[in-house]
């Protein structure tokens, strides 16, 4: 199989464009290749192919000139650039008005993400650290920020997650350890009275299993409370059922930015509908209010042909930091990513795919075509999933 891989990477890095950016999952020499808690060093010049934009950023009042300048951004060679990336588009969406925003990008390298022995618990730590660091830049920038509040679904997931990070086991956390660093805070969304100590908690139980109707909001109000003094929330390792909490944190602080920070969205959204979740209009109400402010999502493809090698592997990512254009990239298996186009408006997953397969066509790795039944058959009917598509209830923020 790595033949494979090698044979489609030497085909399209045959003719690689001075596009080619610095990959964050494929390269071997890649600074992603450590481990997130270490500190990395900070990354030498990306690629001489990049000279033409490696220049300070323009002033935060020229509109025109920052987002052509975030259109050009090459994804992070390291996570000390993603989380310096990853902040600048923050305080750039956060000037511009916006209060919900995503914030999606692989937690941990690829090489650790596909190993069979890590679990959800190490994914969920990674973004917790990552999480304490982002909250970290945000107090320690230049904006209004004082105070970050990082909010997992409930006591539970709070307490697990704090154990880890601090290494101590339940009894020796106090409260005092939930101040993780200077103006950032760990605490759930759903909080417990004083002095309930309750392992059975009904009330809570009924909520997941019932209160997903489009009333949803009134009835968790009073089980989810804002954080007093907080300038900004980071959402943490939130189920499709745990969303509905986030909403009805929304509505209590309307102009207080919330980050959904590696959530997966894509990936909830096609839970909604099902039974015990949130119904589907629960994306046109709230969901599609969510703005992507930096976006890293990388997908792989298998696509059979007739022809030696008769398997071809190939991926990609879509890339975004705020105010820029939606960047589809090729990975060329060199440790390079070859833009193909931007767009203003998010791609679908079945466009993103397309655009891929397209460029491989284009340099003869794949076949134009294999006959009208087998190009249908490929294709499809309907390249779109339903919260794709066009609805006059949902709004545009979550595509723009």
């Amino acid at each position: 199989m790595k033949f494979l891989t090698l044979v489609v990477a030497t085909a399209v890095s045959a003719t690689t464009t001075t596009t080619a950016f610095t990959s964050p999952t494929v390269s071997s020499s890649s600074p992603f290749k450590q481990q997130h808690h270490q500190q990395p060093q900070r990354p030498q010049q990306r690629s001489d192919a990049f000279e033409l934009f490696n220049v300070p950023p323009p002033a935060s009042d020229d509109v025109e000139g920052t987002k052509e300048y975030a259109s050009k951004q090459p994804p992070p060679g390291s996570f000390f650039q993603l989380q310096a990336d990853c902040l600048a588009a923050t305080q750039r969406a956060i000037a511009d008005g916006q209060t919900l925003m995503e914030v999606e990008f692989p937690p941990l390298p690829a090489s650790v993400l596909e190993l069979d022995d890590v679990s959800a618990y190490d994914v969920a730590q990674a973004n917790l650290q990552l999480a304490v660091e982002y909250a970290r830049g945000m107090v320690q920038g230049k904006g209004s920020i004082q105070k970050v509040a990082v909010l997992l679904p409930d006591e539970d997931e709070k307490e697990i997650a704090i154990e880890r990070y601090t290494g101590k086991n339940r009894d020796q956390v106090t409260e005092d350890t939930y101040n993780v660093e200077t103006g950032v805070i760990v605490s759930s969304l759903r909080r417990l009275e004083a002095g309930d100590n309750r392992l059975v908690k009904p009330e809570q139980t009924f909520l997941n299993l019932f209160g997903m109707g489009d009333n949803s909001s009134a009835a968790r109000a009073g089980a989810v409370k804002p954080m007093e003094g907080a300038d900004m929330y980071i959402i943490l390792v939130a189920s499709a059922q745990e969303l509905p909490d986030v909403e009805a944190l929304a509505d209590q602080v309307p102009n207080v930015p919330i980050i959904f920070y590696n959530l997966k969205l894509d990936i909830l959204r096609g839970d909604l509908g099902a039974p015990a979740f949130p119904p589907k209009s629960f994306q046109d109400r709230f969901l599609s209010l969510v703005k992507p402010i930096y976006l890293l999502r990388t997908r792989q493809y298998s696509r059979s042909i007739a022809t030696p090698p008769f398997l071809v592997n190939y991926q990609g990512c879509i890339f975004r930091s705020y105010p820029g254009q939606y960047q589809t990239l090729l990975d060329t298996g060199t440790g390079n990513y070859r833009r193909l186009r931007g767009a203003d408006i998010r791609p679908g997953l079945g466009q993103f795919k397309e655009e891929l397969t397209q460029a491989l066509r284009e340099e003869g790795v794949l076949p134009m075509t294999e006959g009208g039944a087998f190009d249908f058959l490929r294709t499809g009917y309907k390249t779109t999933t339903w919260w794709e598509d066009e609805r006059e209830e949902a709004s545009m923020e979550w595509k723009t």
